[in-house]
């Protein structure tokens, strides 16, 4: 939208105005979308993707390391043509849906078609979103997923929209069987509720009927959980020591840097314009929700993505502020200027968010940075590519290494030979791109997969993926290396690993297998 049509959105009558806005929301959505749209067939399927149309392929009320929904959604896309764009169907409409929530939400806040337009371009180009969106992953619809919680509170409070407040009880539900960070997002609204006036919606009745509608939703996953004995939990507490340590004022510039810079002043107003903007007043305890969902992350050392689904509602706030702090003629000006950059910005650095350069181009790009990406795991160090592309670029060398192995076992062998691989990563690849060559259910003491056992086989051979392949000495009478993974752009960690026969086991596997155990 022009910047004339804005200033006449915001100079026309409630009822105009409501059509003008209608029209924004709809034509960011469809923007937002083909964005996504655009990009989701380059490369190939991601090492979650993997892994999750593998549990897919096992329906269950839940998984070791998530709830069931997004497995189950990567079957089905996934069988839909075995296509990567098809797989990531849903995470291109999710950013397009939350640029249209961005302007219903700014209009529900008072804003007009500026305020609107700003946080539908905040939510859509910030960086980080762009980039959790890329792919069909777990916390691909959290941001559209606590948006759209945050927004039926303000209707609850603002409209005395009561339903809106079992909706939000339905969604939360959703979420919860999406991806488990929910509880984040929802101790940081009970925090911001319980400091402010707006606490008395805590004693509205359909807030805790959607509480209930949520909490039964979520209970065939914590019963699954209960049943495992809560898996997840371990892998949360394994994770601690997986991820980086990193410093307070390193997060929060890190922060400001995958959101933007030039966008910083956007959600910065989220924060600060409720406390003296009468209008926003009602809505404080979104700004004091989001500081304690910082908080949270930074006390349990989680990683920069695990608040990203915080900041949209962060930017449509600040939208609203800004819109009414500049005002006028200089003031759109400013905000016009500040969008561009923010365009510019997002343009330059879409690399590392979405897959828009051709792989060797992408190789110079992330080399030519002045600044590298901030590595989130420690096993990230030494790969060239961020993470996000590098696991999408190797799995189908993998999967040829290993089958290219197998096929040098002797026929009479096969049958009684199963195939170990070190993480779920490896031994989904081998599930989905080795199905089609006839190898067997691969095995692997990883997350779901360790839960899995040994999927029917009673094997007397391996063959086994790893480093260090003279450390099977102990279990194998024989031992010989067929073969070793390689593919140029992969994970650093996942090249040079030994496909080794290993014949003739001197254990029980069924035994041993409770060693195999790695939850992480």
């Amino acid at each position: 939208m022009g910047e004339s049509a804005m200033i006449a959105a915001m100079q026309s009558t409630p009822s105009e105005r409501q059509g003008s806005i209608d029209a924004l929301a709809v034509a960011a959505g469809l923007l937002a979308f083909a964005l996504h749209a655009v990009f989701a067939g380059r490369y190939d399927i991601f090492r979650d993707e993997l892994y999750f149309i593998a549990c897919g392929w096992h329906p269950a009320f839940g998984y070791a390391d998530q709830p069931p929904v997004v497995p189950l959604l990567a079957a089905a896309f996934y069988g839909l043509g075995h296509s990567v764009w098809m797989l990531r169907l849903p995470t291109s409409l999710a950013p397009g849906v939350l640029a249209w929530l961005a302007v219903r939400f700014a209009r529900l806040l008072g804003g007009g078609g500026v305020a609107a337009s700003l946080a539908a371009l905040s939510v859509t180009i910030a960086p980080m979103l762009m980039g959790m969106e890329a792919t069909l992953n777990t916390t691909a619809f959290d941001p559209l997923a606590w948006t759209a919680i945050a927004w039926c509170l303000v209707r609850g409070l603002r409209n005395g929209d009561l339903r809106a407040l079992l909706a939000a009880g339905v969604i939360a539900g959703i979420d919860f069987e999406i991806k488990y960070a929910l509880v984040l997002w929802g101790a940081g609204l009970v925090v911001g509720l319980a400091l402010t006036a707006e606490r008395t919606l805590l004693t509205r009745r359909q807030l805790w009927w959607g509480v209930a509608l949520a909490a039964g939703i979520g209970a065939p996953s914590v019963a699954w959980q209960a049943l495992h004995g809560f898996p997840f939990l371990e892998l949360a507490h394994a994770a601690r020591a997986k991820n980086t340590d990193i410093p307070a004022p390193a997060f929060v510039l890190n922060q400001v840097l995958v959101m933007s810079p030039l966008l910083a002043p956007v959600w910065i107003s989220g924060l600060v314009a409720p406390f003296h903007m009468e209008s926003l007043r009602p809505v404080r305890f979104l700004s004091i929700a989001f500081l304690a969902s910082t908080a949270l992350v930074l006390a349990t050392h989680g990683k920069d993505y695990y608040l990203a689904a915080c900041f949209p509602v962060m930017f449509i706030v600040g939208a609203v502020g800004l819109a009414h702090a500049l005002d006028g003629s200089l003031g759109r000006t400013i905000l016009a200027t500040g969008a561009v950059g923010a365009l510019a910005f997002s343009a330059a650095v879409s690399p590392l968010a979405l897959p828009v350069l051709p792989v060797p181009a992408l190789r110079s790009y992330v080399q030519a940075l002045p600044v590298q990406p901030q590595q989130q795991e420690r096993s990230f160090h030494g790969t060239v590519l961020p993470q996000v592309f590098a696991d999408q670029l190797g799995w189908r060398d993998f999967a040829a290494q290993v089958r290219d192995a197998w096929r040098r076992i002797p026929a009479s062998e096969r049958g009684r030979t199963a195939i170990k691989a070190d993480n779920y990563g490896e031994a989904a690849a081998v599930e989905v791109y080795g199905r089609q060559d006839g190898l067997p259910p691969p095995l692997s003491g990883h997350n779901q997969y360790f839960l899995w056992g040994l999927r029917g086989q009673d094997p007397v051979n391996l063959l086994v993926i790893q480093d260090h392949p003279e450390a099977l000495a102990p279990f194998c009478r024989e031992t010989q290396v067929l073969g070793v993974t390689h593919s140029p752009d992969a994970m650093r960690y996942e090249n040079g690993k030994a496909i080794a026969f290993c014949r003739g086991l001197k254990v029980d596997l069924r035994a041993l297998w409770p060693r195999l155990k790695n939850y992480n």
